[in-house]
């Protein structure tokens, strides 16, 4: 384990040492890298979860797609990431938003 990852695999233990064992924790992050995905899924195993939209998108993809769901009041689909494919074509742009309307 890397001195950076120390932290945050110490207060994912803590975290997931309060949680209910039903818990599902969901990681809103970047899911193609190791970065946080190695750290977290060895804590949290079957129980991490992700937006399986996010596949394909970068940082402001993502965002875009968080931002339109939280504005219709819709959660997204979520599947385990452990075992689930990160990378994948890149994902159809998103259409424009209307910022007139709430």
């Amino acid at each position: 384990m890397t001195r950076p990852h120390r932290p945050l695999r110490r207060d994912a233990r803590a975290l997931r040492r309060r949680l209910p064992a039903s818990a599902e924790v969901v990681l809103l992050g970047s899911i193609a890298t190791p970065k946080y995905v190695e750290v977290l899924g060895d804590t949290f195993d079957r129980a991490l979860l992700f937006p399986r939209d996010f596949v394909g998108r970068g940082d402001m993809s993502r965002g875009g797609l968080l931002l339109r769901a939280a504005r219709a009041g819709r959660e997204l689909a979520y599947r385990p990431l452990d075992g689930s494919p990160r990378h994948g074509p890149r994902a159809s742009k998103l259409s424009e938003l209307e910022w007139g309307r709430t």
